[in-house]
């Protein structure tokens, strides 16, 4: 099917020529002075008094019958008057008149010349109406008969006009007295008016008229275009039901005039566009096809070079963007959007990204003018660059029974609520797993699983629930066992495709299911997503484990075992830096997470656990992650836990030995003076550091030897105040020796021996 672009191409430009076998619609009236002999002026809106003095100015209308002209009210039953007694003035009416000729002539399809011949003036009352029948031609160059309803108050009478195997209810109703309504069709088109339920309806009969010889208009038939453009929808319907087929999700065909969002609509296309958009909605129809129209948008940006000459007396100014000239398109963007539907019902699509195959022709959006382009200067390492966007109208067609594989292309924003709706619908109903609302919304939702991947975005740095949480509530309210498996098995698959947030709703899903598949499901999620998202399968594990494992007992040691074969352990083999959005650091709740889970799952593999952070203290760090886990931890009823203690006892070690080297305030002012740095300037700084005479230091020179002292100060934590004193040239950096490292290590003491008390190590103030 990789043709299919180009065959749907190559039929709808052969369709060149809008309209159809009828036109109708409502339009702004400029009153016209309508005179009847006999009755006089006539006002508008028809008021029922002049109807009936119409009624006796009238006669019957006759109807035709081979070549016999008869009057029987079984088959015609209305009032006429011919136009030598009607007259229609007025320069407001010739503006009226000729704006519903241009619809007219758009809506048949006829680009030639076209007149109006005012034929005669019918009053409909209650009970009137003609029977089927076609007109006859009643003026050389008549093509088709021009009906325009004045403003008059009246129901029923609705006008069919049927054409081949066509059929058409036109209601001539204006609900606006400023407005006239107004049908038009071909000669040949078999026509009725219904009887008039109540009040009167004053018509003006016009043969429509193509001056000159030559071929009368006729009705567009694209009858061949659309039975092939039906066949070849249906193909390709039938491919895309077949997974191994290579074909299109949609079809998309780009149209030749511009529209902007404001006017998009099927009533505004013009031209070929117009009747395209007529062909492919029958065709459409009869392949059991969505058509719709949208908004096609181009982003494109990339590598550009200056090509202008710059002179003396434009040094500084900036340059044109006409002397800048595209080298290379490096990204290219393409999405549909704005979407109408041909009833005019609101759509519930959003921005859909486009296919280079799905374009047609394939070639369709080349050689375009862009609607904006801007250049922008080289900076820094950057060269200079471009940004440019293109804008077209397009048709756009899927298999209606592929149209959840196309609400997916619009994102998780589109489907989440397109989903929450359908589960709400179908918990109202009452109805159970077989009814149909059920049965789209477990298709929906394999689409949506099938096309996770690439939707769900860094959420594993958030602790936030993610679009994960929303899935699995709507599997689990609809009791979707089968889609909770899939969607399960997508987020063990990897990627960071949930975050800790969404850890309740993943315990709350593994508990619907068997024990022995929510025990494989929980390994699998672990085992899949530890080494990028390791705090998140902690928290998950220690969440299970609380819960009493999945599936109402399943057994949780594989995914515990799994967990720890993640485990991070010696820094110089730790695998290369990944994604900025994937967090591989351990941290201390990570380790109170791990230890509550294991001492419940298995007592043996938390010993193995502890022993591993024990092997590794430059990945575990005491004082960053062991410590705080502890205290933490001693919270917990497991603080007692044998395979804790080797844990617990390592902290206090470490407590320990730092609570015994000696503190006291330094009793001169030299302090550490080794510096990384051995300049000139830094070895004045050492110097002054080691003299225990010295408390202050001014340092006098330029903002950036300024600047290299002090950033030296920092790096070294040198016990030194700075200030700078700005009087005179240049500026002094002043050094004040404090007494900065006591203070922290008095601080570190004070918690050190907090902690000690904490994990159970006695009291040593």
């Amino acid at each position: 099917m990789a043709s299919i672009t180009n065959e749907l191409a190559a039929i709808l430009t052969t369709v060149r020529r809008p309209g159809d076998f009828f036109a109708s619609g409502l339009i702004e009236l400029l009153a016209p002075q309508l005179e009847v002999d006999g009755v006089g002026q006539i006002a508008l809106p028809l008021l029922p008094t002049q109807a009936k003095q119409l009624v006796a100015a009238a006669e019957r209308a006759p109807f035709g019958r081979g070549q016999q002209t008869l009057v029987d009210t079984a088959v015609r039953r209305t009032w006429q008057i011919g136009p030598n007694q009607v007259r229609i003035q007025g320069r407001g009416w010739a503006r009226t008149l000729s704006a519903i000729l241009t619809c007219v002539c758009d809506g048949l399809g006829v680009a030639e010349p076209v007149q109006a011949e005012f034929y005669k003036l019918l009053l409909y009352d209650e009970g009137s109406f003609f029977a089927s029948h076609r007109d006859t031609e009643k003026a050389p160059g008549m093509f088709a008969t021009l009906v325009v309803v004045l403003p008059s108050a009246s129901t029923g009478g609705e006008l069919l006009v049927r054409h081949k195997d066509r059929e058409v209810r036109l209601d001539l109703h204006g609900p606006d007295p400023s407005e006239v309504a107004f049908a038009a069709f071909y000669a040949d088109c078999v026509h009725e008016v219904l009887p008039i339920t109540s009040g009167f309806r004053l018509a003006l009969i016009y043969n429509l008229l193509r001056p000159g010889p030559g071929r009368r208009p006729e009705p567009p038939s694209y009858a061949n275009q659309q039975a092939q453009l039906a066949a070849l929808l249906q193909a390709w319907s039938a491919d895309l039901s077949l997974s191994n087929v290579d074909a299109p999700e949609k079809l998309i065909f780009p149209l030749e005039h511009a529209y902007t969002p404001a006017e998009l609509g099927f009533g505004a296309l013009k031209g070929a566009d117009a009747a395209a958009a007529a062909v492919l909605k029958a065709a459409a129809q009869a392949a059991d096809c969505d058509l719709h129209l949208a908004l096609i948008s181009v982003q494109e940006s990339g590598s550009a070079e200056y090509t202008g000459y710059t002179s003396s007396y434009r040094r500084w100014s900036e340059p044109d963007e006409d002397e800048f000239e595209e080298i290379e398109v490096l990204d290219r963007y393409i999405a549909l959007s704005t979407w109408q539907r041909p009833d005019g019902q609101p759509s519930v699509l959003g921005e859909i990204p486009v296919g280079d195959d799905e374009l047609c022709p394939p070639d369709a959006l080349d050689d375009l003018e862009p609607d904006e382009e801007h250049f922008h200067e080289a900076t820094g390492n950057e060269g200079a660059s471009f940004e440019r966007t293109y804008r077209r109208a397009a048709l756009v067609l899927w298999p209606r029974q592929r149209f959840f594989a196309v609400l997916c292309q619009a994102g998780l924003a589109v489907t989440l609520p397109y989903l929450a709706d359908l589960t709400e619908r179908w918990l109202s109903s009452g109805e159970d797993h077989t009814s149909l609302l059920w049965r789209e919304a477990h298709e929906l939702c394999g689409h949506m699983i099938s096309s996770w991947h690439g939707q769900e975005r860094y959420p594993a740095r958030e602790k936030a629930p993610s679009h994960a949480t929303e899935m699995l509530i709507l599997l689990i309210q609809l009791m979707d066992k089968t889609r909770l498996e899939a969607f399960l098995a997508t987020i063990a698959a990897g990627s960071g495709l949930f975050a800790e947030g969404d850890n309740d709703a993943i315990v709350q899903a593994l508990g619907l299911l068997r024990p022995r598949l929510a025990a494989a499901l929980s390994q699998q999620i672990v085992a899949g997503n530890a080494a990028t998202s390791l705090m998140v399968c902690g928290n998950l594990l220690a969440r299970l484990a609380a819960s009493g494992g999945p599936g109402r007992g399943g057994d949780l040691r594989g995914a515990a075992t799994a967990l720890i074969e993640a485990l991070p352990g010696d820094p110089q083999h730790a695998p290369a830096q990944g994604p900025w959005w994937q967090d591989r650091s351990v941290k201390s709740r990570f380790v109170l997470d791990l230890l509550e889970a294991l001492c419940r799952i298995d007592p043996q593999l938390a010993e193995h656990a502890v022993g591993h952070m024990l092997t590794w203290p430059q990945t575990y760090k005491l004082d960053a992650v062991l410590v705080p886990a502890m205290r933490d931890l001693n919270r917990s009823t497991i603080a007692r836990e044998p395979a804790v203690a080797p844990l617990r006892d390592a902290c206090l070690a470490h407590l320990r030995t730092r609570i015994a080297k000696p503190l006291a305030p330094p009793h001169d002012w030299s302090r550490a003076s080794v510096l990384p740095c051995q300049c000139r300037h830094c070895a004045d700084l050492s110097r002054f550091l080691a003299d225990p005479e010295r408390r202050a230091w001014a340092f006098k020179a330029v903002e950036a030897e300024r600047s290299h002292v002090e950033q030296t100060i920092q790096r070294a934590h040198c016990d030194v105040d700075v200030s700078t004193d700005r009087r005179g040239r240049p500026y002094t950096l002043v050094c004040t020796k404090n007494q900065a490292s006591y203070d922290r290590r008095a601080k570190q003491r004070s918690k050190d021996l907090e902690d000690v008390i904490h994990l159970g190590g006695g009291d040593h103030s």
